[in-house]
C-alpha cells in the first residue's frame, strides 16, 4: 500500500491499483458540523417528546420517577451522540448524513467497505478524540497524521476518503445484457471483487495495450476460476469481465453505491 500526501493507492492481489483521494481536515470538519447540527435537533425533539409524555421540570428533579426520567434522558443523549455515527456508517456503508453531504466515506485501509465492527470501533474513540472540547485531540492527531487519521481510525484500521462522483462511475460496455449467462456462479463474487473488476473496466483505456491485455487476462483467469467458468467457455477476457459485472448487477445480489 502506497500513499502520497493526499492520495491513497492500494495494490490488490489481482495487481490492480485502487486510488483514493484522502479526505482533508476541512471536508471532515464540514461533515462533522452538519452531523452535530442534526444531533442537536434530534436531542431537542427527544426532550420535547419527554415533555409531551407529561414529564415536567419538577418531575425530572424529584421522586423515583424523576430519577428514571433523568436516566432515560441521559441514555438517549448518549445514544444520539455516540450511536448516531456508528449506526449511519454501518447502514449507509461508511457515510453519515454529514459525510454524504461533504462527499466523503469511511473505508478499510485495504480499500474494502468498512465492516460493522470497524464502524463501531472507530466511533467509540470519539470520546477521546473530542477531548478536551471541539475535537481538539482528534484535530491534532489528524494534523500530524500523513493520512489525516484520528485515533478512532488508527484503532479500527479505517481511513476517510472522498467518494467517487456519479459521473466517474460510468463504464463503457462492449457487451449487452443478452450476453449474460446463467452458467456463471455469480454468488461467489464479493463486493470487493466487483469493485476490482469495475476499477479495471473504468480505467482500461488509460492503460497501455500490453498492460491492458495482461491485466485483463489475469483478472479473467482469477475470477473465472472463482466463478467455475472454464477458460474454453469464456469469451474475450474483457468481455468476460463485463459479463460478470452485468450479471451481478442484473441479478441484484448487491450493488456498489455511487454516493
Amino acid at each position: 500500500m502506497n500513499s502520497a500526501a493526499d492520495k491513497l493507492t492500494i495494490d490488490t492481489p489481482e495487481q490492480i491499483s485502487l486510488e483514493y483521494e484522502i479526505a482533508g481536515l476541512g471536508s471532515r470538519f464540514m461533515a462533522l458540523f452538519v452531523d452535530l447540527i442534526i444531533q442537536v435537533l434530534i436531542i431537542i425533539v427527544l426532550w420535547f417528546l419527554f415533555f409531551l409524555m407529561g414529564i415536567s421540570v419538577t418531575g425530572l428533579l424529584s421522586g423515583e420517577s424523576g430519577k428514571w426520567a433523568i436516566a432515560i434522558a441521559i441514555f438517549a443523549v448518549f445514544a444520539v451522540q455516540w450511536g448516531y455515527f456508528a449506526a449511519f456508517e454501518v447502514f449507509w456503508k461508511g457515510q453519515s448524513p454529514g459525510k454524504r453531504q461533504a462527499g466523503i466515506r469511511v473505508i478499510n485501509e485495504s480499500g474494502r467497505e468498512a465492516s460493522g465492527y470497524e464502524a463501531v470501533a472507530r466511533n467509540l474513540l470519539r470520546a477521546v478524540d473530542a477531548l478536551p472540547g471541539m475535537y481538539a485531540v482528534g484535530a491534532v492527531v489528524m494534523f500530524i497524521s500523513p493520512q489525516n487519521k484520528r485515533l478512532g481510525d488508527y484503532v479500527a484500521g479505517t481511513i476517510v476518503v472522498h467518494d467517487r462522483k456519479p459521473e466517474e462511475e460510468g463504464i463503457f460496455f462492449n457487451t449487452k445484457d443478452a450476453d449474460i449467462t446463467g452458467d456463471i456462479n455469480y454468488v461467489s463474487l464479493t463486493a470487493t471483487d466487483l469493485h476490482v473488476i469495475e476499477t479495471f473496466l473504468h480505467r482500461r483505456l488509460d492503460l497501455t495495450y500490453e498492460l491492458r491485455q495482461r491485466t485483463a487476462e489475469k483478472l479473467a483467469d482469477h475470477f473465472g476460476t472463482k466463478c467455475n467458468v472454464e477458460k474454453s467457455k469464456r469469451p474475450d477476457n474483457e468481455n468476460f469481465l463485463e459479463i460478470l459485472v452485468r450479471g451481478v448487477r442484473r441479478f441484484s445480489r448487491f450493488r456498489i453505491p455511487s454516493n
